[in-house]
């Protein structure tokens, strides 16, 4: 980012919620660079920035498409790039129709399923074979993944892609995109956003004069843009436009992904997702993946270009990491060791799972549901149903005791002496207590030692599961149960110190990996490329491979400034190979020679006959780029030399996903699931294919132009602040910071203020369809009443680190409680910064009157389990017919087929 001509910050709060990220942002400013910043409210970051831009949230497709369509309009994309390095010339199957088509649905909706049929968004080839997890409709299987295939794109088939580097053939991803976004011009995008021509016409201006051959641009987003049921295609939207531009691979470009905790980007790595495996190995599917064969040869192909092609290597090297000797050749690799996906099986499918008396038992470890998640009254009801309930924090949180002191408690919907739920909280070690890898926003991996050892019984993740594995070993030990197998052949073996701990550096070394047989058997592997399907190699996380190259902790590097060199190799250790920069060959033109000397990065040596330069080359090292593969050749060696993009199956950064997005190949601007505006571009109100979930514990209000969304007519966004951290968990327990942020509070202008009869540090109650809440007012400027489609909405910010307990220094009530569980079907993230809700002045009723508030509301509006939960707002302007009637599959064949 200090690289960077021009910055745009959307979807965060840098300053505040990142603020030793933001030190490269300051850095690049004081070098000339120009910052924007695009929020609802005019924050800390807005306030350093050169401008801020408000924005109706929720609709940020809108306005990065109307950036696309300025870029492409105005001629501004970067046509060497965008031909050699993009699938713009790519052609499309002649099935394919678009929203503009079809009323706001993609070809291949089914109504019944809600899903797509993504077969008619593929290349045109009639060689080529299809993504084979797709099919007609969508099973529950299907719509458990998601995006399960991480840095890099799923299989698009194995024949030759039709090209037409003209660009001029009506079927190019070229002129799909521009036909696309034609609509999304800048007076669509005013009254969309509520952005005026003037602001819309700084922004273009900024990123265009800062893109091309001498200067970058670069995007950066937090949870902005991730919590919503269109997140996905948020950042999908950022990317086409960073592609047209060139902005991707290069110095001082790209899209970064400001991590709200320090190892959050680990826990996507090494996963805490339910559908990934390490590396981003997807999770095998039950009557998809059923045996080893099948997982290797459907999840990604050895025809297909790039480095997953060598997937074998990394899932057999995983597998062997696990399960050491019983991993061999004639048991599958222990492959059936692994489980299935039947279906979802994300935080919010467990709740309701909970309620359903279908879970026994739930360990919380760094999280605090009871506050945290969507729906917060759903999540400790949920508990109140379980068996046992383990909590491991650092103080006594919400989640621990929701069942003494919660909100249903002191309503009287629920009684201590009536909850059979058996808690134990178990005290966790904080991260100066404890040693371990931190990898951070940029995939760096920083080692952190122990500072002083934790008090009392505290104990680190570590620790806690290495001796809890030992102990169900033991109880185990003499069983001849199948099912007990997974267990017992762990390999379990970590070196300990006097008092029974494991060594954490051996972990971080079983990550890495290392050879186990052949000539270099017990040495560490230095890269990805040296994994074997032999099983001759381990590897717990392929793409960490190299962070103990040559027995060394390279994470615990610490030379300073990182070293001579300009990008600091020397300080930690980037995945994968120590890069900083991924893509990095984009940073040269197809010949190999940097774009300009002032965005000199990796380049090609005529001389050393291999690629050189500040980093790690992203490409294979001797790939000269005149070099031209025969065709069918699959893995790193079907890569031509001018194709940068080596994750991506066919070489190139994709403007248009053929496949791997279950919600469209393109981003498409849909309003929020709950949103009191119409929406302007199609008769299509919501993403089709949001995960809804329709039932009494989680209503929603109505949208649009339905009767009743005027009883909800304000629209509330959440957020974070410096002074506290997320659920409040490491925060509200100490003096010093409850004392800076002492109350909940809400952020209305003073208009807003003005319209209800709110005071400034007075008390307003917010309702939504699932709760009320009660905040101080913070009457401000900062939120700004946005013209939208002919009337004025009016935003409401809230930040939503307060619970109610008796534990914590300061408390309040849980904005996560307004929330409804509306997922985005890609990743199932909650759609948690955008809602409808009301707002009046004073505290809110206690006991049983809360509920009986709400419910006034939802009598007034009409709510009932079906409102918001049609997938096709609709279906006869759409193409899509209703259940029971023969369906076209939206591209005007009957059944799914000609």
């Amino acid at each position: 980012m200090a690289n960077a001509d021009c910055i745009v910050l959307q979807g965060g709060n840098m300053a505040e919620a990142h603020p030793v990220g933001f030190q490269w942002v300051s850095e690049a400013k004081a070098r000339g660079a120009r910052v924007i910043h695009v929020d609802p409210r005019f924050t800390r970051t807005g306030a350093v920035a050169d401008k801020h831009v408000p924005i109706r949230v929720g609709t940020d497709v809108a306005l990065l498409g109307g950036l696309i369509n300025y870029v492409l309009t105005h001629d501004k994309w970067f046509h060497d790039y965008v031909v050699a390095y993009t699938n713009a010339a790519t052609i499309i199957s002649e099935d394919f129709r678009d929203t503009e088509d079809l009323g706001g649905l993609f070809s291949g909706f089914d109504l019944e399923t809600g899903q797509y049929d993504h077969s008619t968004w593929s290349y045109a080839d009639g060689d080529s074979t299809p993504d084979p997890s797709s099919e007609h409709g969508a099973s529950k299987a299907a719509r458990a993944a998601g995006d399960t295939h991480g840095s890099g794109g799923p299989p698009i088939g194995q024949g030759h892609v039709h090209r037409d580097e003209t660009l001029q053939h009506p079927r190019t991803v070229f002129q799909i995109l521009k036909r696309h976004y034609s609509r999304y011009t800048p007076e669509m995008v005013r009254d969309l956003c509520g952005i005026s021509l003037d602001d819309f016409d700084y922004l273009a201006r900024s990123v265009t004069d800062n893109s091309g051959r001498e200067r970058t641009t670069c995007f950066a987003y937090a949870t902005g843009w991730t919590q919503h049921t269109l997140g996905a295609q948020f950042i999908r939207t950022a990317s086409i436009l960073q592609l047209l531009l060139g902005n991707i691979g290069r110095p001082g470009g790209g899209i970064m992904a400001l991590r709200g905790h320090a190892s959050i980007q680990g826990s996507t790595d090494i996963p805490t997702l339910f559908n990934l495996l390490p590396g981003y190995l997807p999770m095998p599917k039950a009557g998809e993946h059923d045996t080893v064969e099948d997982y290797l040869t459907k999840v990604h192909s050895k025809q297909e270009k790039g480095f997953w092609a060598h997937a074998d290597a990394y899932t057999v090297s995983l597998l062997k990491a696990w399960w050491g000797d019983a991993a061999t050749a004639e048991t599958g690799w222990a492959y059936d060791y692994l489980p299935r996906l039947s279906g979802p099986h994300g935080t919010y499918q467990t709740a309701m799972g909970m309620l359903a008396d279908e879970v026994e038992g739930y360990f919380v470890l760094g999280q605090n549901p009871a506050v945290g998640s969507a729906n917060g009254r759903m999540q400790r009801l949920g508990m109140s149903h379980l068996k046992w309930l383990v909590v491991r924090d650092l103080n006594m949180i919400e989640s621990a005791t929701w069942w003494k002191d919660g909100p249903e408690i002191a309503s009287g919907e629920l009684r201590t002496e009536d909850i059979d739920t058996e808690v134990f909280f178990l005290p966790a070690a904080t991260h100066v207590e404890k040693a371990g890898s931190f990898t951070q926003t940029q995939r760096l991996v920083q080692w952190r030692h122990q500072a002083v050892e934790p008090p009392g019984e505290c104990q680190s993740e570590l620790d806690f599961f290495y001796e809890l594995g030992r102990r169900i070993r033991a109880r185990l030990a003499d069983s001849t149960d199948p099912r007990d197998r997974p267990l017992l052949d762990l390999t379990w073996d970590y070196p300990t110190d006097d008092l029974g701990r494991p060594d954490p550096e051996s972990v971080l070394a079983e990550i890495s990996g290392r050879h186990i047989s052949g000539p270099d058997a017990g040495k560490p592997l230095s890269s990805y490329t040296e994994m074997k399907a032999d099983g001759s190699t381990i590897g717990g996380c392929w793409i960490y491979t190299g962070v103990y190259a040559d027995g060394h902790n390279q994470a615990a590097n610490r030379e300073p400034n990182g070293g001579p060199n300009p990008v600091a190799p020397q300080w930690g250790w980037a995945w994968p190979a120590n890069r900083r920069l991924i893509y990095n060959r984009a940073s040269a033109d197809p010949e190999g020679r940097p774009w300009s000397e002032r965005k000199k990065y990796v380049w090609w040596d005529d001389e050393q006959s291999r690629w050189v330069g500040d980093d790690v080359p992203d490409f294979p090292e001797t790939l000269a780029p005149s070099a031209r593969p025969e065709p069918g050749i699959g893995g790193p060696e079907g890569l031509s030399g001018d194709d940068p993009f080596i994750m991506q199956s066919d070489g190139k950064g994709w403007l248009y996903a053929p496949t791997g997005l279950v919600d469209g190949p393109l981003p498409t601007h849909y309003e929020a699931q709950e949103s009191p505006v119409t929406n302007l571009l199609y008769p299509q109100q919501q993403n089709p294919a949001r995960l809804v979930y329709p039932r009494e514990d989680n209503l929603g209000a109505p949208s649009g132009d339905e009767f009743g969304s005027d009883v909800y007519p304000f629209v509330f966004t959440t957020y974070r602040l410096t002074e506290h951290h997320t659920a409040g968990g490491m925060s509200r327990w100490l003096p010093y910071l409850s004392e800076l942020q002492p109350e909940l509070f809400c952020e209305v202008s003073p208009a807003l203020a003005a319209e209800r009869g709110l005071e400034h540090e007075g008390w307003a109650t917010i309702i939504s369809p699932r709760a009320a809440i009660e905040t101080r007012v913070l009457v401000t400027d900062r939120m700004r009443p946005l013209p939208v489609g002919g009337h004025t909405v009016h935003q409401i910010g809230l930040p939503y680190h307060w619970g109610v307990g008796n534990d914590a220094i300061v408390t309040g009530d849980a904005v996560n409680d307004l929330i409804g569980v509306a997922l985005d079907p890609n990743v199932q993230i909650q759609e948690s910064k955008v809602g409808s809700c009301d707002i009046v002045p004073g505290r809110r009723p206690r006991g049983a009157a809360l509920e009986q508030l709400v419910e006034s509301y939802r009598e007034r509006a009409r709510v009932t389990v079906r409102t918001g939960s049609k997938h096709v707002t609709d279906p006869e302007r759409e193409g899509v017919a209703e259940p029971g009637d023969r369906r076209t599959d939206g591209a005007g064949r009957t059944d799914g087929k000609e």
